[in-house]
């Protein structure tokens, strides 16, 4: 494990990082004059201020509550790899068109499943139980069509047929421009949990894994017709499950829901589209701030956040 980086001298107009040493730097905003730009380190740069002082938009992500530097520091301490990736994606695609951006998330991603740190996590987890197969219900009534994950038994964990019933059901709903309206629920006490992660692993090789994304992914078909989309969330909303919904126009949640992006521990990034869906909901930074900590968010931050549009009961 590297050692936590130095604090960077904010007076400095180039931010210097030492790759055997520092996994990421921390700039002071509030003793921050000078405004030329910085050189940014090929590592996640942690404000220390508010946000609106006037150099916050130059940093990876700021401090702040429920998210302490402790907590970013140690997630990145434990994978710094991972940690930089992602900032450099969220620099790149931060202006870039949804398409495109999904497939530099995606080869983003690929480079990661092949890391040493990914194939150490899979090496060590613990393979889950058998469980019976989940199935995507379609529900259409005029202009309205209602996509439903139903495997309330493993509280919606999305298999490889879910998956894939899911860019079907948003490949039509794209196509079709009669459906005005595409809501996306989920049975039972839990909207989903996101990918089944017995699944994970079974794609090694990073191009093919890739190109399966390309042709797969719900992503790409969400896009398309994200601006007729809305979502509800009960319970848990972690990983591709999020990614997904972070997409939709309206996002809705019960004030009991909470949301988890737990990749970063896995030594990759999120590869569903939510690098590029919960960065556009509520910013570069606090995508940041939620991916590299781990941490679970409350509806009540994700409301605050931005990262949903209201309560809702169920």
């Amino acid at each position: 494990m590297t050692p936590p980086a130095a604090p960077i001298d904010p007076q400095q107009l180039t931010i210097s990082w030492d790759g055997e040493s520092a996994p990421y730097a921390i700039v002071d905003l509030d003793a921050v004059q000078d405004a030329t730009p910085w050189h940014l380190p090929p590592c996640p740069l942690i404000g220390i201020g508010t946000p609106d002082h006037p150099r916050a938009k130059d940093v990876d992500l700021l401090i702040e509550a429920p998210v302490s530097l402790a907590i970013i520091a140690a997630a990145i301490d434990a994978q710094p790899k991972a940690a930089a990736v992602l900032v450099q994606l969220l620099r790149l695609i931060a202006n870039m068109d949804a398409a495109p951006a999904l497939v530099a998330e995606s080869l983003a991603y690929g480079l990661l499943q092949g890391s040493d740190a990914h194939a150490q996590w899979l090496a060590t987890r613990t393979p889950a139980p058998a469980s019976p197969p989940g199935d995507v219900r379609l529900d259409r009534t005029d202009d309205q069509l209602i996509i439903t994950l139903d495997r309330a038994h493993a509280h919606n964990a999305i298999d490889r047929a879910m998956r894939d019933d899911l860019r079907g059901a948003f490949d039509l709903a794209a196509l079709d421009c009669d459906i005005a309206r595409i809501s996306l629920r989920g049975e039972g006490r839990s909207f989903s949990v996101g990918a089944d992660l017995s699944e994970f692993g079974t794609t090694r090789d990073p191009a093919t894994a890739h190109a399966i994304r390309m042709v797969t992914l719900p992503a790409h078909a969400i896009v398309r017709c994200a601006d007729r989309l809305d979502v509800h969330v009960q319970g848990a909303c972690v990983g591709s499950a999020l990614e997904m919904a972070a997409f939709a126009t309206r996002l809705t949640a019960s004030p009991s829901a909470w949301f988890h992006l737990p990749e970063l521990a896995m030594g990759i990034i999120p590869g569903a589209g939510g690098c590029v869906s919960v960065s556009r909901r509520i910013g570069r930074q606090r995508a940041a701030l939620m991916i590299l900590s781990g941490r679970r968010i409350s509806a009540a931050t994700a409301l605050d956040w931005g990262l949903i549009d209201a309560f809702m009961d169920d």
